[in-house]
Formats: C-alpha cells, structure tokens, sequence
C-alpha cells in the first residue's frame, strides 16, 4: 500500500496528507484487487496503527456493499476466511481493538452476513460461535455483529427519500423478511441458548458483556418468538438483574421490549401482571427522591410501557366483546395508578416525562367510561394537582440565557399541556374548580409567593381557554358557571396589581393571558385604561428586558387590534404615548433603542389600526397620519442624501439598512386598512401619495441597490393594493429605474410586482405594458444568456427562479386577456416570445416551468388559433405546438413518477385539447397522417390517441395520455 498516503488517515495529519488520503481511498474502492491487500493486511495483522485498520475494513465494506457479485468463489471464500482469522486474532492479542475498530468490523460481518447467509454461508453463526465460545473478547465481537446483523435486518428509523429508493428500499425489506424468517427457523433457538449462557456466565463478573447482551436480547425480541424468552428461566435471571445497580438499566429496557411485543390480549395481561408481582414484591414499586435518577428514568419508560401494553389489551377486549376480560385488564390497569403518580410527580422531568404516555391513556380509558368511581375521581385528581405543580419552573432555570435545558423544559411542558387538555374532556368542572382554587388562592398573596407559583397561576389560567373549547373565543357567555369563573378570574388578574411582579416570567404570562381573553373586555370595558398603561409603561414596552418588550409589543398589537370600537376613548392619548418608540434608530454604532426594528413594525401596525378603525372623520385620520408618516419621510430624505454621499461601506449599509426600516414602516401602517374602510374613504391617499414621491428616488441610488429596491418595491406592492389606479402614474419611472443594472434576483423579485399590476388593472395599463414589454424581455434574456461556471449551483438555481417567473409574467400578460401585449411587438420579437416558451416546454427538465409554459401555449391557441387568429400562426401551431406536447413527455427527464411532471402532462394534455378545439378535423388529420407516423407511432395506436382526443371529457384523455407516454418510454 502507499504508505504516504496512509499517513493522511491520522486526524493530526495536516490538509494536504488527508487529502492524498482521500484521493487512495477513491483509488482503491475502483481498483480490481485492492481489496486483498487490505484483506492480507488485516488476517495478518500487518498494521498497529488503528486507522489504518479501519480503512482496511472500509475498503473490504465497500467491496462487499457494492463489488460483491463481481468476485470468483474463490475470492469470496478469501472474504470469509479473513474475517474468521482476524476474529480469531482477537482473542489471542494482548490488548484489546478499539472500540471504533470493534464496530466497523461488525458492521463488514453483518454486510457479508445479509450477503451469504441464505447461500453460501448458512453456518455464519455457528462458525462464529465455534470460534468465540465464552472468551470475552470473542463474546464481545459475537454480540457486536449480532446487533449489525439486527441493525441491517430491522430499518427502524428509514426515511423514503425518492421513487428509486423506494424500490431498493422495497426489495432489501423483502431480502430482510426471507433472511429473518430463515434465521428463526434454523437458527435463532441457538443464539437464544448462547445468550443465556452468556448472561449466565457473565452476570456477576462482567457487567459490560451482560449489558451487551441484554441491548441483544430487546433489540432480537421484537421479530422472534417470545416464548423463546417470556419464560420462567429468562424472566427470573432478568428479574434478578433488577436489583443488580449496574445491569439494571440494561435489564429494565429489555423488559420493555418484551413488555412491548405484540401479543393476544389476555396472554399480554398475565405476562405484565406476573411481572409486575415480582417487581413490587423485590420493592421497586415504592419510589424514593433519591433513587439513581437514571434508573428511575428506564424504570418510568417500563412501567409505561407496561400500562399502555395493558391498556392496549383492554381496547382489544372491549372491541372483541370479552367483558369479563376486560374487566380484569382494567383492575390490572387501576392497580398501576398508584405507582405512575409516584413517577410524574417526581422532581426529575425525564422520570415524568417517560410516564405521561401512560397517564394520557388511562385518562382516554375513563372518558370513555360512562361514570367514574369515587377512586377513578380521586385519580383524575391526583393526575390535576402533579399536573399543576410539575408546570412550574425551577430555580435553576434560566429565563435570560435559555439552553438546552431550558429548552427541554418547555418541551415538557407541552406535553403536560396534553394531559390537562385531556383532563378537561374527563372532567371539565372539576379541571376549572382546581385551577380556579390554585389562581385565587396565589393571586390573594403574589406579592409574598415565589414566581414561579405565580406565573403557573397564571399559566393555568390560560391554559383553560384551549383545555375548555369554545367558538370564536366566546369564554364569557354561554354556559353560566364557567363564563362566571373565567370572567372571576380575569378580574382578579387585572384588578390585583400582578402585572408589577418583578419577574419576566410573570409579566409575560399576565400580557399572553389578557390577549388570550380579550372578550372579557367587551364585558368589562372598565379595565381597558389599566391594562394598556401595563402595556404601555415600565411593564410591557418599557420593560428593563428587550425580550418582554419585544414580546410585548407583539401582543399590544393584537390587543388593540381586538378591541377595534372600545379602542375609542384612548386613541390620541396612546399614539402620544408610544411617540417615541415610533421613532427611527440612527445608523450610529452603539444607539440602543428600546425596541428593534421588527419590534417597532408592530408599533407601527397598532398606530395605523388606532387610526384607521377610530370614529374620528376622514380630515381628522389623515391629519393623524400624516403626523405619523411625516417624521419618516423627512428622516427619509436626510438619509438618502447622506447614503449619496457616504464613502464607507459599512456606513453605507447602515444607511440603507435604515432608509429600508422607514419604507417598512410606513408599508406597514397600510396594514390597517380594509375593505370596508379603505384609504380613499379615510382620506389618506394623498399621505401615501406622498410617501411614494418621497421613496422613488431611492430606486436611482447607485449604492446599496439591492436593499433599497427590496424595500421600495414591498412598498410598491401594498401600494398597489391600497391605492389602486392612483399609484399608476408611478409605476412607469419606478420599473424603468428598477430594470437598470439589474441580476437575475432582482428581475425575480421585480417580475411578481408587474404579474400584480397586470392582473389587477388589466387593459388599464395595457400601454404601458407594451412599452416596457420588450425592455423586460431584453434585460432577463440578457441575464440568462450570462456564462457561468460550471459547476455553480446557486447561478444555475437563480437562472431556473428567473426562467419561472418569465414564464409566470407571460401567463399573467395571456391569462389577463392582453395577448395584444405580445401581438403587438412585431413579428420577429412575437416568433422570439413564442420559442422561448416552446423552449420552455421541451427543454429544460423543470416540470413547474414546463407547466406554465403549456399552459401559456393552450391560452394561446384559445386566443389566436381560431380561423381569424394572426397570420401564421396556424403554421406554428403545427411545427411547433404539437411536437412540444410530445417531445416534451418522450424526454428521459420527463419523470411521471413525479406529481409536478403530472401537472406539467396534464397542462400538455390541455394544450392539445384546445388545438383539436380550435382546429377540429384538420388538427386529427395532421395526427394521423402526418405527425405520428413520423414518430413511427403503429396505426391502431395512432386510432386509440385520436379517439381518445375526440372524447368530450378531458379527463378520459389526461388519464390516456400518461398511459400513452408511460408506453411509449423504454
């Protein structure tokens, strides 16, 4: 071998030696005989240093994945033999492999194993075993290539990724049914005696191969027959193992996978309940704090695992009709309540979380009961009150700096969220008499309570608007005793000064909660004043903690938008308030506003809404307005000049980083405005009119373009929208600015925005759109036909986006009814137009481009194909159209497998209805006696397509034309 380039396989090795590493490897995976002087190397023990023991394996793996077949008998026996002596080696050197090694020769085993076993090699394991026996380095290996052999055999986590990876993936899983089905009958009885005789050996002075060997026995569990281990002298060693600290982890998951097996109902019951018995009566059912946390997780996993396993039985008994049964599985079940209460309150969330799954369950069993015991009762509220105080954060947990925990936590939390949700639909007056307990009892004393027992108060409060559905929000009429709580509840929130606990975890909940339940202002309009001051001072926008005021601002938007008329009395007296946050940060380093930009767009939003939705008359909401976006556009204009004039590039971009925050806002407080109240009706057209005056000249600045034009033409867009043919008079300037010295993004950005004029004005702009037509045209074709590297995916995606949104422009322009758009660009650029949509369609493998581009030629044919359509363009219709709905579909990167494609075919299938539409007789005899037969298509074929396309449903020839290419294709 290269010994130089063996030296890149150290991690230490520097670039150029890794990358000479890299290249051999290539080398050897191709050469013919490579292979055998890994294989030599590693039955001969030739190398000490481990990586290269591993690239040995590496390269004998892919031989075996992918070379295999290509190897005489003689060379495949070469393969077996050299595992065999290397695993003989094992036991015979004076240290042990590394682990890393361990694995990878594992994984070469299973591959020869999954390879062999069903012909050349069925004694694989007995050969394995007679070589190992009970040494413990051979019994390492031994249980090592079993758990490949499991992990090739049983995908437990296989993702379908493709139409082709589906087929392999159908065909290994069909390899894999035939290789375990024969491993059970010929040999899994005996593996399953070696791992007795291993756990047996081993359980008292090697806790390592004992673990080993029970992760072995739960993974084989699920796919071979549980007698073969749900019997007296396996439980009893696993049982025993229980109580042994440093197996039991091990021992309690193996018990999982059995309990987990799939088995008849009552068979089920008696293994859990006989499981059960030894485990409470070796004690493990009383559960202490202090208890090793990890166990106590698996334990948790096992005991769920075995209440959703009795769980499971019961509804298969009940759907059999086995009452007796059933009766018994669910006393079974009610027995195991005492023990999971023990384990979802317990401090450590991982241990709760592990239970919850069993505790949902048993909640949806008592929902379906048609009444509850008084200890069913006493359980549903035992579950309430772990609930309840497992939702409540800890000490530790960091509310500024949140991590993995944290995030964990919340995680967590979520699912408690479920059970409660749960809870509800089991006992709704009981969940709402408990939390409405717990709310008022904290909220008498916050000022004494810790915050976390506040904010869960407060949480749970909350909580109950999903746990206790309503329509439309509609908490506080209705059923009379929960409208009469919920209503208790929210006053006691607003009225008992809360909003001031100095904890952002509370003065989060309190704003989310007032927002969750804004229908209980309608019913105590009362609170509004004292709610928006704690939105609007030191609590909410003005907090010491830019995660509240961002979060605040958020939810004042939503609050003030919920509020709409009783917003009235406080309107001037809020914008006053919230003046200075509306103001634009300086792109000076170091300024620190109290909220962000993103912040501020929802400050911005709320005074529009304030505006627009006021009683005041239309003079009064544009003079408001217009106080509103005045200090933007003079700030605005200050910039600009400044951008204009800054040298700096980072000065530049923080200019027209703000110069884009003001188009932003202003954009933003056109939110406000509606169907019914538009912004003619409350008079502000001239504000915004003005507003466009002042951010078009950005458009010409040569600095920053990209940034700027995004801004403008977002602002442009709304505009549109708002406005209406009032913002016309600017698009001409705008777009002629916007098309100089532009990239494919921006035309794929400015494209949308013209699609926007188009369908919305129609005709109305029909002459502008013909002037700029083909200055459009001439800047995109200029882009796409600019060389780029080869190998430059981001060019080439950026290329396809633009191709689409040209295609996208020309369905807009024929979709609108404005084909003279096109018509009326001169012959030479119409035939241009026409083959760059024929090009479209045939040429570039992109099925949503191809889509469109069918669906602008069948719009076409509609339009122009007729007997008085132009003048040569039934000709084009001949020599292009139809070829392009063949050509097409016959391409190898026609994939018909792929939905997209079938929308693409389906839009081909149209096109050539609407010829035969337009055309009639004509358009079946050129099929049949010309253009067909020049595809050498056989007659009676050709007779099936044309009478397929003489159907009057479209839907009979979409289904025959895929079936026709689908014949048609090798």
């Amino acid at each position: 071998m290269d010994e130089q380039a063996l030296l890149g396989l150290n991690p230490n090795a520097d670039a150029d030696f890794r990358q000479r590493a890299l290249a051999y490897f290539e080398q050897l995976k191709i050469s013919q005989d490579a292979w055998q002087v890994c294989a030599e190397a590693l039955a001969q023990s030739i190398y000490s240093d481990d990586h290269i023991k591993f690239f040995c394996f590496q390269v004998l793996e892919h031989q075996i994945k992918f070379k295999y077949s290509e190897l005489t008998e003689v060379q495949q026996q070469l393969i077996r033999e050299t595992l065999i002596t290397w695993l003989q080696a094992q036991m015979l050197n004076p240290q042990p492999e590394k682990t890393f090694i361990r694995n990878k020769a594992a994984q070469v085993f299973a591959l020869l194993f999954v390879t062999e076993y069903l012909t050349k090699w069925p004694k694989f394991f007995f050969d394995i075993l007679s070589v190992v026996d009970l040494n413990p380095r051979g019994v390492d290996m031994y249980l090592r290539i079993l758990m490949a052999v499991d992990a090739e055999l049983v995908d437990r986590d296989v993702v379908h990724t493709s139409e082709a990876s589906y087929f392999a993936l159908a065909f290994e899983a069909r390899r894999n049914t035939l290789l375990k089905d024969t491993m059970r009958e010929q040999c899994i009885p005996s593996l399953v005696e070696s791992w007795y005789q291993i756990l047996q050996n081993y359980q008292y002075n090697n806790s390592e191969l004992t673990c080993q060997c029970l992760e072995v026995v739960g993974a084989y569990v699920s796919w071979i027959d549980l007698s073969l281990i749900a019997n007296e002298r396996f439980i009893n060693m696993l049982l025993g193992h229980m109580s042994v600290e440093v197996l039991r982890e091990e021992a309690c998951d193996c018990l999982f996978e059995i309990v987990n097996k799939g088995m008849d109902p009552i068979d089920k019951t008696k293994l859990v309940e006989s499981l059960c018995q030894v485990l409470q009566s070796a004690g493990l059912f009383s559960i202490d704090q202090e208890d090793d946390v990890d166990f106590l997780a698996r334990f948790s996993k096992l005991v769920n695992g075995m209440g959703q396993a009795l769980i499971a039985s019961w509804t298969k008994l009940i759907k059999n009709g086995d009452m007796k049964s059933a009766q018994d599985t669910l006393q079974a079940i009610e027995a195991k309540v005492a023990l999971m209460l023990q384990l979802l309150i317990h401090e450590d969330d991982d241990i709760s979380s592990n239970i919850i799954g069993f505790c949902y369950d048993y909640l949806h069993i008592l929902k379906q009961l048609s009444a509850l015991s008084d200890q069913q009762k006493a359980n549903v509220e035992a579950i309430m009150l772990a609930v309840m105080k497992k939702l409540t954060y800890d000490e530790e947990y960091n509310f500024e700096n949140e991590g993995e925990d944290e995030a964990m936590f919340v995680e967590y939390r979520k699912q408690l969220k479920l059970l409660l949700d749960r809870l509800a639909q089991v006992s709704p007056e009981l969940l709402l008499a408990s939390v409405r307990r717990v709310f008022n009892t904290t909220l008498q004393n916050w000022q004494t309570t810790r915050f976390m027992e506040v904010e869960v108060a407060i949480r749970l409060l909350y909580m109950l608007a999903e746990a206790l559905p309503v329509s439309h929000g509609a908490h506080f009429s209705g059923d009379v005793t929960k409208a009469t709580a919920l209503q208790d509840m929210m006053r006691t929130l607003v009225t008992s000064g809360v909003s001031a606990y100095q904890h952002t975890s509370v003065t989060l909940e309190f704003f989310e909660t007032v927002v969750r339940y804004e229908k209980f202002f309608a019913v105590e309009p009362q609170h509004i004043p004292a709610v928006l001051m704690a939105f609007l001072d030191h609590r909410g926008l003005r907090h010491t903690s830019p995660k509240v005021r961002s979060r605040t601002a958020y939810l004042f938007s939503r609050f003030v938008k919920s509020l709409n008329k009783q917003m009235n009395p406080f309107i001037e007296d809020v914008l006053n308030r919230i003046q200075d946050l509306l103001e634009l940060s300086p792109p000076e380093n170091g300024y620190q506003a109290l909220l962000s930009s993103d912040d501020q767009l929802f400050i911005y939003e709320t005074a529009g809404v304030l505006i627009v939705n006021s009683e005041y008359s239309a003079e009064r909401k544009q003079v408001l307005m217009r106080n509103l976006l005045t200090p933007l556009m003079e700030k605005f204009k200050v910039l600009l000049e400044k951008l204009m004039m800054a040298q700096d590039e980072d000065r530049q971009m923080a200019l027209a980083d703000c110069l884009n925050h003001a188009v932003g806002f202003a954009s933003r407080t056109s939110k406000a405005f509606s169907n019914k109240q538009t912004v003619k009706q409350c008079g502000c057209s001239e504000v915004y009119l003005d507003c466009l005056q002042t951010f078009l000249p950005a458009l010409s600045c040569p600095l920053q373009k990209e940034v700027l034009r995004s801004g403008v033409r977002t602002f442009l867009h709304r505009m549109i929208i708002c406005l209406e043919e009032e913002v016309l008079p600017f698009i001409p300037s705008a777009s002629e600015h916007m098309l100089k010295d532009c990239e494919a993004k921006d035309l794929q950005e400015f494209i949308p925005l013209i699609n926007q004029i188009t369908a919305k004005f129609k005709t109305q702009v029909s002459p502008f759109l013909q002037q700029m037509f083909m200055p459009l045209l001439h800047a995109i074709f200029e882009v796409l036909l600019l060389p780029a590297e080869e190998n430059d995916q981001s060019a080439a995606l950026e290329k396809q986006m633009l191709r689409r949104s040209y295609f996208a422009f020309l369905q807009t322009v024929t979709g609108s009814g404005m084909s003279e758009v096109i018509a009326n660009q001169g012959a030479e650029n119409v035939e241009r137009v026409l083959f760059t949509v024929i090009q479209g369609a045939v040429d570039y493998p992109d099925p949503i481009a191809q889509k469109t581009c069918f669906i602008i030629l069948s719009k076409l044919v509609e339009l122009w194909g007729g007997k008085d359509g132009p003048v040569g363009f039934a000709d084009f219709v001949y020599k292009h159209i139809v070829p392009a709905c063949f050509l097409a579909p016959l391409k190898q990167t026609f994939d018909l497998a792929d939905a997209q494609t079938v929308l693409a075919l389906s839009e081909c299938a149209v096109t050539l209805k609407t010829i035969h539409l337009k055309r009639g007789p004509e358009c079946i005899q050129y099929l049949q006696q010309e253009y067909l037969p020049s595809l050498q298509v056989a007659p009676e074929i050709i007779q099936e397509f044309c009478q397929a396309l003489q159907q009057p449903d479209a839907k009979v020839f979409k289904n025959y034309l895929k079936v026709f290419f689908q014949r048609a294709k090798p």
